[in-house]
């Protein structure tokens, strides 16, 4: 009967062909546009969860709060028909890098063996004010997944652990030595999570990144200044690569020049992985102008759809985004815009504000300052 209910649920919620939307029987409610899990192209994405239990009490300790993170991660992929051994990756924010010794102690219990690839970072603030947010992809086959000492690899993908350096060099050598050790390169890498600490800068960043891609052949790419990396680390790189390079191929609209730091978007097989855009306007006289977070999320989306459209997908496609957000207190209005462009099954969604709020003014050319950032993983 359980088994009965499940293929009912699942099959209610399917919203087109091979995608399904999952929700746990009894998960912590969504607090914005976004579904808890969605299962496409042979994989469950879950959206990130936090630490408040079906209440809306917080529980105590790093300990605690890891456990009941992690236990709504499980309800999502059990409702999905899975098992905690089916994770392959999973991103880890943390508004207090110190308790990090915490956190991994509970994750030591709950994945004893081959656990999942996994980046951890500091983050200022998450919604619901929890101390810990955990997002999580899984494999449908489990057959496919097999831990190796740097990350995760499945039948055409692999899932890297988060590499921590105090410069860009060491840290993308590492990078590559780990892909090495697979039998593939860094031109296999379809999309990169690059955060630097406070002592490091995203321009000194690029201009080491950049010498390691071929121009307009990069990885799709989320570069982010964050409030803190474990063990004081100056910058952290993670990412998904593809095994076989016949299935990977950069997809770029006309209005944005080549780059050897990201491509716009980077198929791995039938699913698209996009780069966090902003409110950037492309073209001639380039930049952000408007200072609202509302209208540069819809500038932001546009971005995005120039990317799918290129692909020849839309945003019916899109399985789950990374939200993040300069100023947390312009979350509600940020939800306002963004669910305007998904119907009533969105895709799953992480959403944070990764460092202090940044003061916003604009330069001598009328840029205004960036207020949000939005990537999204998509399916055909």
């Amino acid at each position: 009967m359980k088994h009965f209910a499940l293929l009912f649920i699942l099959t209610l919620a399917a919203v087109a062909a091979d995608r399904l939307v999952v929700v746990p029987a009894n998960g912590a409610k969504p607090v914005g546009p976004y579904s808890s899990g969605i299962v496409a192209g042979g994989y469950l994405y879950a959206s990130g969860q936090g630490a408040r239990d079906q209440s809306g009490k917080m529980t105590e300790g790093i300990e605690a709060q890891t456990r009941q993170t992690l236990s709504y991660i499980r309800g999502i992929v059990e409702a999905g028909g899975l098992t905690m051994e089916h994770i392959v990756y999973a991103q880890v924010y943390l508004t207090d890098v110190s308790q990090v010794e915490g956190m991994e102690k509970v994750w030591r219990e709950v994945f004893p063996n081959n656990p999942p690839a996994r980046a951890i970072l500091g983050s200022k603030r998450m919604p619901t004010e929890t101390p810990v947010e955990i997002n999580a992809v899984a494999v449908m086959d489990l057959k496919n997944k097999r831990r190796f000492a740097g990350g995760v690899a499945t039948a055409e993908r692999i899932y890297l652990d988060g590499i921590f350096a105090n410069d860009t060099q060491t840290a993308i050598d590492k990078l590559q030595k780990t892909l090495l050790s697979e039998g593939i390169g860094l031109g296999h890498l379809v999309f990169t999570n690059v955060y630097v600490g406070p002592g490091l800068t995203l321009g000194k960043m690029n201009e080491v990144y950049a010498q390691y891609f071929e121009k307009g052949n990069a990885p799709a790419r989320a570069s982010l200044m964050v409030d803190a990396l474990p063990r004081g680390a100056q910058i952290e790189i993670t990412g998904v690569a593809v095994r076989d390079l016949s299935t990977r191929r950069v997809v770029r609209p006309r209005n944005m020049s080549p780059s050897a730091t990201a491509s716009p978007c980077v198929w791995s097989s039938d699913t698209l992985y996009c780069s966090a855009k902003s409110g950037f306007i492309p073209g001639p006289n380039s930049g952000i102008y408007s200072e609202d977070v509302e209208t540069q999320v819809r500038q932001t989306m546009r971005n995005l759809l120039d990317g799918l459209e290129e692909a020849g997908l839309n945003f019916s496609h899109v399985v789950a985004s990374n939200v993040y957000l300069d100023q947390l207190d312009e979350f509600q209005r940020m939800n306002g815009i963004y669910a305007k462009y998904f119907g009533a099954t969105p895709p799953t969604r992480t959403t944070v504000q990764p460092a202090p709020v940044a003061e916003r003014k604009r330069d001598a050319e009328g840029r205004a300052t960036m207020a949000e950032q939005i990537s999204i993983v998509a399916v055909r």
